[in-house]
């Protein structure tokens, strides 16, 4: 299934005439900072959809289609507002308030004011503005795919550059996801300054290289 227009559609029908699709990247990550943006697309996109064709949920492109897709939503983008909320934040708040954080810090960077929010799976408490929550949106809303590969896009440019800062633990490939090799960095080295102390695999690498 390929994200369209649909939604947006309806709610523009509705009387919602400017439309702010929201996603997050780095949710589930041991390391790094969670990642969101809002996306409002230009009228154009509205009268010709097949301009953001090469757009999907930024899980199912590979890494040069989400680096192509980017430029494309930011050439048919009306505004792009991005949100970064720091690991030692999210581990002050817990990853669901972070993650809310990140998004609203997205929504108040967009250049233009917006009617309704389209959110991939979350809600906003506290916002005036009407809210559509979709399970699954980026596979379903243009709007929040868009967003998913900025938000995706951002956060692994940012790993790469702790890549270098930190060049251990290998940021650069997989961008601080829970893999086989990781999980063998945390254990050789423990947690970075960027780690998530209180995920479940960093606080089991702490608890092993505490002396017996």
């Amino acid at each position: 299934m390929s994200p369209d227009l649909s939604i947006e559609q309806t709610l523009r029908a509705r009387g919602y005439s400017t439309l702010a699709g929201i996603d997050e990247a780095g949710r589930g990550c041991w390391a790094g900072p969670v990642v969101a943006a809002a996306v409002v697309l230009a009228p154009i996109v509205y009268e010709q959809p097949h301009l953001l064709a090469a757009v999907n949920d930024s899980k199912q492109l590979s890494a040069i289609a989400r680096e192509r897709a980017f430029a494309t939503v930011q050439t048919y983008a009306q505004g792009i507002g991005i949100g970064i909320v720091p690991a030692f934040l999210i581990d002050a708040y817990g990853i669901l308030p972070a993650t809310r954080l990140a998004m609203t810090q997205a929504l108040l960077a967009l250049p233009c004011p917006v009617d309704a929010l389209l959110i991939d799976a979350e809600h906003l408490p506290g916002l005036r503005l009407p809210q559509e929550s979709l399970v699954r949106g980026d596979a379903r809303s243009l709007s929040i795919a868009a967003a998913s590969i900025i938000a995706k896009v951002t956060r692994d440019q940012l790993m790469r550059t702790a890549d270098r800062c930190y060049p251990a633990y290998g940021f650069a490939v997989h961008k601080g996801y829970g893999t086989a090799t990781h999980r063998r960095a945390l254990a050789h080295y423990g947690p970075s300054p960027i780690h998530r102390y209180t995920f479940q695999p960093v606080i089991e690498s702490l608890e092993q290289l505490e002396p017996a």
